[in-house]
């Protein structure tokens, strides 16, 4: 049943360096939502990318002896290898170095200077380069740069500047009559209060101190600035045309049902993206969600501090799978998590191969060793099942519930909560004692096929955050293809089926020492 179209975007990676897993969790998490919305039957569409050019890129190419295009290419190319590493199913990688999305933003600045919105003028502060922004005095933090608490130097130069405050009131409005614009709620909080209540300033969409950008066209000293630049992706990705001849997919997508970003480009997402949004007179994105960080050591990762840990790294030693359910699963709703080579190995010890891993392979050994592998429902039902069955179906609800906010960790816990269950209910039914009396054969039968029915279900649940394993084990034991409408119903798995004869270890526990001289 198709329930119409999901449009969702992620942040688009910056290319100054090598994603760390903190940028790489964006993706795995974009990814598990629009998976998920493809189970429950929407159209999505997935949208990434790269962004590309500034004055940070510039001199990295520099100190590299390479040309920005050069830099780029490389680090687009490192990106894009990652994220295809983490099994992401994103339907367009946009760079903002792509012609079609270059020419349509010197269209869209172009239209806004014609109509106003945008005007010349000199800029005077005090700059960070790394961040690229301009501070006033009163901003910075001792003497430093707030954000990310580097030097400033003081800069002045001619400029552009979109006249932010003449759009502002129209944003609170916004802002106040969608409560689910900006999630969670303490990032409208903080954008209500620290920006724009206390009123907004001019935003500066243009440089000429540095020559890597998208020149604008009608005074090609200047280049288009960073944000005016990035955050256009989302609509130039997808066929917007500033001149009216926007594509037949840019009218079916647009607006985006999720922006998923960091939380800590919160305030251009919130209030810069809306603001030009209702400039070009197109309509908001539905919802905007600044996650988490992912901390190392309880730190924020960064190059200076030497505390990155990378993707590739993290799966040579525990798979993709692993490293997506311990990215998804680990970070709370709205407050930072945390990530350590321990804490991996712990989670994949004690929830995937114990958990889970175990409860699959005991149940094909079982319906092996006492059936030959054949699994049938034979009727021998006690009243112990129905508190199973009740799980089984019941995640589907619950697991949507926590998907409909975006509460990701906790649609996982509903979904292994099944097999939790499954676990408990071999305890409670004892198969192996089952086997040995002969007057019980039948309720054995009926056992493993409720055993292998809700892990069936549980499977397809899983498929959105560790699709390689939910494949895994539905073709381990041969289970049907089933749709999200039908896994509420308990007694899909067909009666007679034949699991596989050698069950494949879907994660191996492994040793501390092993682990850790990877690090």
């Amino acid at each position: 049943m198709n329930k119409g179209k999901y449009y969702i975007t992620t942040a688009i990676a910056y290319t100054s360096a090598k994603p760390h897993i903190g940028n790489t969790y964006e993706i795995v998490l974009a990814d598990s939502i629009a998976r998920f919305r493809k189970l429950e039957g929407y159209d999505v569409f997935f949208q990434t990318g790269t962004d590309e050019h500034g004055q940070k890129i510039e001199l990295k190419a520099e100190e590299k002896g390479v040309s920005p295009k050069e830099y780029v290419d490389d680090v687009a190319g490192q990106i894009k290898t990652i994220w295809d590493l983490m099994n992401t199913s994103y339907d367009k990688f946009i760079r903002t170095t792509d012609a079609d999305h270059e020419k349509q933003v010197q269209k869209i600045f172009k239209r806004l200077y014609e109509q106003g919105d945008i005007y010349k003028g000199e800029y005077e502060g005090m700059y960070c380069t790394p961040c690229e922004s301009f501070w006033t005095e009163s901003q910075l933090v001792d003497g430093k740069c707030p954000d990310c608490g580097r030097e400033v130097k003081k800069a002045s130069e001619e400029a552009y500047f979109f006249k932010m405050s003449k759009y502002a009131d129209r944003l609170i409005e916004h802002i106040n009559t969608h409560p689910e614009f900006i999630q969670p709620v303490s990032r409208k909080n903080e954008m209500m209060n620290n920006f724009l209540l206390p009123g907004l300033q001019d935003l500066c969409v243009s440089r000429t101190s540095f020559k890597w950008g998208i020149p604008v066209d009608f005074d090609d000293r200047h280049v288009v600035y960073v944000w005016l630049d990035a955050l256009t992706n989302y609509i130039t990705g997808i066929g917007y045309d500033a001149d009216g001849n926007s594509s037949e997919q840019y009218k079916k997508l647009w607006p985006a049902d999720l922006h998923l970003i960091g939380k800590d480009i919160i305030r251009f997402h919130t209030i810069y993206w809306p603001i030009f949004l209702m400039a070009l007179g197109e309509p908001l994105p539905k919802q905007v969600f600044g996650h988490p960080w992912l901390l190392t050591d309880g730190g924020k990762m960064s190059k200076s501090k030497g505390n990155l840990v990378y993707a590739d790294d993290l799966v040579d030693v525990f798979g993709v799978d692993a490293i997506r359910y311990f990215v998804l699963h680990e970070m709370p709703f709205d407050n930072d998590g945390n990530l350590s080579w321990e804490l991996v190995l712990e989670r994949n010890n004690s929830d995937l191969a114990n958990i889970l891993g175990n409860l699959v392979n005991r149940t094909i050994s079982m319906s092996n060793k006492y059936f030959d592998g054949v699994v049938e429902d034979k009727g021998a039902a006690e009243p112990l099942d129905d508190e199973l069955k009740a799980v089984a179906t019941g995640a589907v609800k619950a697991a949507t519930a926590k998907m409909s906010e975006l509460r990701v960790a906790d649609a996982i816990d509903e979904i292994f909560a099944v097999f939790k269950r499954c676990n408990k209910y071999i305890d409670e039914t004892m198969p192996w004692a089952l086997a040995k009396e002969e007057d019980k054969k039948d309720r054995l039968a009926t056992v493993l096929y409720n055993l292998v029915e809700s892990i069936s279900i549980g499977a397809v649940l899983l498929q959105p955050f560790m699709p390689a394993t939910s494949e895994k084990i539905i073709a381990q034991l041969n289970a049907p293809a089933r749709d999200y409408d039908s896994l509420d119903k308990f007694g899909a798995y067909p009666s007679g089926t034949k699991v596989t004869d050698a069950p494949e270890i879907l994660f191996a526990r492994l040793k501390a020492e092993d682990v850790l001289k990877s690090e």
